[in-house]
This record gives C-alpha cells, structure tokens and sequence, in this order.
C-alpha cells in the first residue's frame, strides 16, 4: 500500500506545483493570512476531509482517520509570507505588492495538500489518523505556533513532524539533528535619547550617533569576551537608525537586532551583560536609554528517537534521497513548541536550485520545485515509521 501513496505523491507533482505558485502570486504577511486560509479550507472541503478553521488565528487543522488501528501524528506546514518585495521575473512572481514567499511556505503547503490528496482514497487501509496542521503567522513572533498549542487542539496528538525547504542544501538531501536544531531567536531594540545641535558645535551637543556607534562595537564584545567558546550564540545589529541630514548632530538614535542561543543561561548572561554595556556606555557620555528586550521563539529541540526515525528511514520514501545529520543552525523556527509538548522532530529538505541561489528571505528567493513531492513523501515515511515503532505499544 504504501508504495501506492508514494506513488500517488508523485501523481500530485504538477498539482502540487501549480498550488505552489498559485499561493506565491498572492502571498499574505504573518497574522493577515485570511485568504490562504480560505484556500486551505476550500481545498479540504473538496475533497472532503473534516477540518477546523481559525485554530489559534487563522490555523487550519484537518483531520484523515484511518480504517486501522494507530497512533494520531501531526503532520505540519506554515504558509504566512514575509513583507518583502519580490524581484523575481518568474510568470508566478508575486501580486501582492510589499509580500513575497521568500522562505518556502507556499511550498509547504502545497506539499501538504498534496499528501492528502494522495492519501484520502487509500483511508480505509490506513493505521492510525493523520492531522494536517496549516500554521499561520511562523515568520513574526509571537507566531502561531504557540497559540495552536495552547488551544488545545493538538492534545490528543502522539508525535508532531514538520519539514523545511531549504535551499541551503541540494535537492535530494534531508537533513536534520538528533537534539538542538535550531537555535532560540530573540529580538533587542535599544534607543538613545542624547542631545542634537549644528554639526560645527559639536561640543554643545551629546552625538546619539556616536554612542550608538559605540554600542554596536561594544555588543560584538559580549560573545566573543563573555560567552564560553565551547557555548554557541549570536548578538546581530540589524538596523541603526538616527540622523535627519547632514550638518546636524543627531540627538536620538535606534539600534535593533536579534540574539540567538540554544542555552536558557547563555540567554541570561547576554540579557545582563547588554544592559551593562549600554549603561555603562550612555552614562559615560550622560545620555538616556531605553532598553526592550522580546524573548522570541525557543530552541528547536529535535527528540532523538524521532529525529533517527528521519535519518533511518527518509530513504524508503524514495531512493533517490540521502540523509545528513548536520550540526545545529542559528536560524529560529515556532516549530519549538511543538516539540515542548509532543514527541517528534523538524528536519530540513533539499530545495537548493543550483543556478539560482539566493538565501531564504532574500528578494530573489527561488526554490527547486521537484523538491515538493520529497517534502510530501518524508512526512509520509515520518508517518509511517511512527506508526511501525508503536504499532505493539
């Protein structure tokens, strides 16, 4: 049987490639997903698979009960956008002007309508139930992850899988780690108030511009001179902004970032030893602050016994797949609470177009398309695999 779906899957690529660039010519930012989700809805309905809309926002969670006794796995995608303007020329580039698909979630979704497409007439056979889990918002905190949790709605899940296209890596390779995968992803802003004037009279003013520049060297110390080497963690300044023109010292000026860690106490540290060295650095030029600090998503911790199902078995699904366990990345995902809650794990698939790189959330963002059907089948191999281990327990 389960070759057949497989096969099936393969059945669902052209329809699986046209929902994808479908959802990618009309792309929709975090928490503002109401027609993708209508789409999601709608294609449910047809064929006729029970589902919840609204779950925790603008979630959708379908449910396909087998014919066979089994465990209940969720099986997950997200299909938010970013609020960035494309500047491919594909005939599927974007409508929707200021959002883009720029990370892969139109192809999630698209490969998880596809999977149930392929599974729906082979229901009866099935051990156990599928749960199709279309999450909104995972690009922004506090994301949609969390609140899809805390509905209650994955309660009577066993274990929780989702997948990733990457483009990091080549098509045809599935990766993923046994424990931390994906590191916490918190967010800083800090302002600071000093005092402008003319930009001949520097000596009457308290330049905003030269103490934040101050900071942003300063802040690059706190991992390289605070943090254990054998710890891993980021503190990135992405946006400065200050100054109206260029013969006016400015009198305020905004730094914000983000900090990544897998370690709650290398969290901490970092927290502590910014408010230090912003402190330490405004009072010596007697100026003010504001320091806010957003703890964002936690790590992505993948359960071994889950993550080995991945790497064991992703083969079976299709032959010409390969497994790698890679070392943890700094990229964050929502994905983590799930992980806090259930069994499973999240692992990345190779959608890397070779001629055609650009990074996720990048402008040019492009991903290989034959990628879908292996996004569709691993998470039906995850599926399986689950439910063979557990099938005497």
């Amino acid at each position: 049987m389960w070759q057949d779906i497989f096969a099936a899957i393969d059945e669902q690529y052209e329809k699986m490639v046209e929902t994808r660039r479908y959802l990618h010519q009309y792309p929709e930012v975090s928490f503002y997903e109401e027609k993708t989700s209508r789409f999601i809805t709608d294609t449910y309905e047809r064929l006729g698979i029970p589902y919840e809309s609204h779950v925790g926002g603008n979630g959708v969670i379908a449910t396909l009960e087998g014919g066979k006794p089994g465990r209940t796995v969720a099986l997950r995608a997200d299909f938010d956008a970013l609020p960035i303007q494309e500047e491919n020329t594909v005939s599927y580039a974007s409508k929707n002007d200021g959002a883009m698909h720029a990370c892969g979630h139109d192809g999630h979704t698209a490969s998880l309508l596809g999977l149930a497409e392929a599974l729906l007439p082979f229901q009866k056979e099935l051990p156990g139930t599928v749960v199709f889990l279309h999450q909104h918002a995972e690009e922004y905190a506090p994301g949609g992850a969390k609140p899809i949790v805390e509905s209650g709605a994955l309660s009577h899940v066993d274990a929780v899988f989702g997948t990733h296209l990457w483009v990091n890596a080549p098509t045809g390779v599935i990766q993923t780690a046994k424990g931390p995968f994906m590191a916490g992803a918190d967010r800083f802003e800090i302002t600071i108030q000093g005092k402008g004037g003319h930009g001949a009279q520097p000596h009457q003013t308290k330049d905003a511009i030269v103490i934040a520049s101050q900071l942003v060297t300063s802040l690059q110390q706190v991992v390289s001179r605070r943090i254990d080497p054998l710890k891993t963690a980021v503190v990135t300044v992405g946006t400065f902004e200050a100054g109206q023109t260029f013969n006016i010292i400015a009198d305020s000026a905004k730094l914000t970032g983000t900090v990544r860690t897998f370690d709650p106490e290398v969290q901490t540290l970092i927290i502590d030893e910014m408010e230090k060295i912003i402190k330490g650095t405004c009072t010596g030029h007697d100026a003010e602050y504001d320091f806010l600090y957003e703890k964002g998503y936690p790590p992505v911790e993948n359960h071994p016994e889950e993550a080995e199902l991945i790497l064991k078995d992703a083969h079976h699904a299709d032959p010409s797949l390969r497994t790698e366990e890679i070392e943890p990345v700094m990229a964050g995902e929502d994905f983590a609470y799930y992980l806090l809650e259930k069994p499973g794990t999240f692992y990345f698939t190779g959608a890397q177009i070779p001629d055609h790189y650009y990074p996720h959330h990048h402008p040019k963002f492009d991903f290989d398309e034959k990628a879908l059907p292996h996004a569709a089948k691993t998470l039906l191999q995850a599926f399986i695999s689950y439910q063979e281990k557990h099938m005497n327990s």
